[in-house]
């Protein structure tokens, strides 16, 4: 349900959540330390200030964001 908090496991709902706030960033431009920023400001996150966010998690919320982005069609694309 979109109006539900959501945290760091949730990688789908943050690919969505980043492809829909940052429609001019490509996934795969972006440091995990700058990934990390964006996550954080996205509405609806609450991140557990007991759960480490790791290597691992953020290329899995990468991919799920570049999965997201191939969905959507855009404008500069035939």
């Amino acid at each position: 349900m979109m109006g539900d908090g959501f945290g760091w496991l949730e990688v789908e709902r943050i690919g969505e959540e980043l492809c829909d706030a940052h429609p001019e960033i490509g996934p795969f431009s972006v440091t995990f330390p700058r990934l990390r920023e964006l996550v954080e400001a996205l509405d609806g996150f609450e991140g557990d200030p007991a759960h480490n966010v790791n290597e691992r998690i953020l290329e899995a919320i990468q991919q799920a964001w570049h999965s997201e982005r191939e969905d959507v069609p855009r404008d500069d694309e035939p």
